[in-house]
């Protein structure tokens, strides 16, 4: 398929650039697989979608301040650091963290350069190698300076269609109510999340209605262009994910009873689909660690999700076309026309649709 069967304008001003004050506030618009029919909700009533029984999948990652801001090169010029994600711990000798990130700079970097942040040059952040792909690997001195320096330097990763600075509000917006912090590595929000209260949360239980949670850190790739003319051609950024087995008997079970696979986002969506291949039993998940990289575009076979929960994505994005995939191309865009139509607002800090 071309990719421009996958594109729309948006109007910027449907772009989002705060969130709402209240999270559960925003609007759902409710898509029947089956039918292609769609309906304009409130997410506050999301729970009446549910049955008793049914398993909602949530990714529980944590998004850190990836964003470090204010570096200096030792000639004076200014760098930003983006911590994609961690490469080693600690070397073999117990000091150095090495970590996957990408770079802004006024000028070429060179290898073996270091980046100071703040008055102290022990706060530096040394620059290893480049790859071919334009990311560097960089290290830290060890564990207490990188925590110091993302603590202190680091800032919300927001999108780069959110066009202004992140400020304090972000670091608790930018991020689930039921994200983990033991669970700290994602570099975005698996925004479909963002909507949810603690309330809502406790009102499915009441319901019936299973949770489960998966953890898959959210790379910058999830923003990745698709840059091919055939979409089949394109390629995702490999992104690590862990099931574990409590949460893999739990969906295992409600499938078996006759519920509904309720995946919160895309990321979940791609995790729950590659393990289940992975596997290879009767469309069983399975316990899993380790990265994940499964495209998911039309003609796709779905084995475990049956229900999906999203924010509306950028045009010619894989995030649009693996939700084309589930319920169709025609489908999808004809809801999304409605939507900006409706005034919905688009992308992170914005509005849902919940595919049934």
């Amino acid at each position: 398929m071309d990719i421009s069967l996958f594109d729309y304008h948006l109007p910027d001003e449907l772009i989002a650039q705060y969130p709402l004050e209240k999270r559960a506030d925003s609007k759902m618009l409710v898509l029947d697989k089956e039918s292609g029919q769609f309906s304009d909700s409130q997410f506050s009533s999301f729970a009446d979608n549910l049955q008793a029984g049914d398993c909602l999948v949530l990714n529980d990652t944590s998004v850190f301040p990836a964003r470090l801001q204010n570096g200096k090169r030792r000639s004076g010029g200014a760098v930003e650091i983006f911590l994609v994600r961690k490469l080693t711990d600690t070397s073999d000798d117990g000091s150095v963290c090495s970590w996957r990130a990408l770079t802004k700079s006024s000028g070429r970097l060179k290898a073996g350069e270091e980046i100071i942040f703040g008055s102290d040059e022990r706060f530096a952040v040394t620059l290893v190698r480049k790859h071919p792909d334009g990311a560097w690997e960089v290290t830290f001195a060890n564990y207490e300076i990188e925590q110091r320096i993302i603590s202190q330097f680091g800032s919300a990763p927001l999108p780069p269609y959110i066009q202004r600075a992140a400020d304090k509000s972000d670091t608790d917006r930018y991020q689930t109510v039921f994200a983990d912090q033991d669970k700290s590595g994602a570099v975005a929000a698996p925004t479909a999340g963002l909507h949810f209260t603690d309330e809502i949360l406790e009102a499915l239980e009441r319901k019936g209605v299973i949770i489960a949670k998966l953890t898959l850190h959210v790379g910058p790739g999830t923003f990745k262009p698709v840059q091919v003319e055939r979409i089949e051609d394109h390629r995702v950024d490999p992104e690590w994910a862990e099931i574990s087995a409590e949460t893999a008997e739990k969906i295992n079970n409600a499938r078996a009873a006759g519920g509904k696979i309720i995946a919160v986002g895309t990321t979940v969506t791609r995790t729950l689909e590659f393990v289940a291949r992975k596997s290879g039993s009767d469309r069983k998940v399975s316990d899993f660690a380790g990265m994940v990289d499964l495209y998911i575009c039309p003609g796709f076979e779905f084995l475990v999700v049956d229900s999906l929960l999203t924010n509306f994505h950028l045009p010619k994005s894989s995030l649009l076309i693996l939700v084309s995939a589930l319920v169709g191309r025609d489908i999808v865009i004809g809801a999304y026309e409605h939507a900006i139509i409706e005034q919905y607002r688009f992308y992170s800090y914005g509005d849902c649709m919940l595919i049934r």
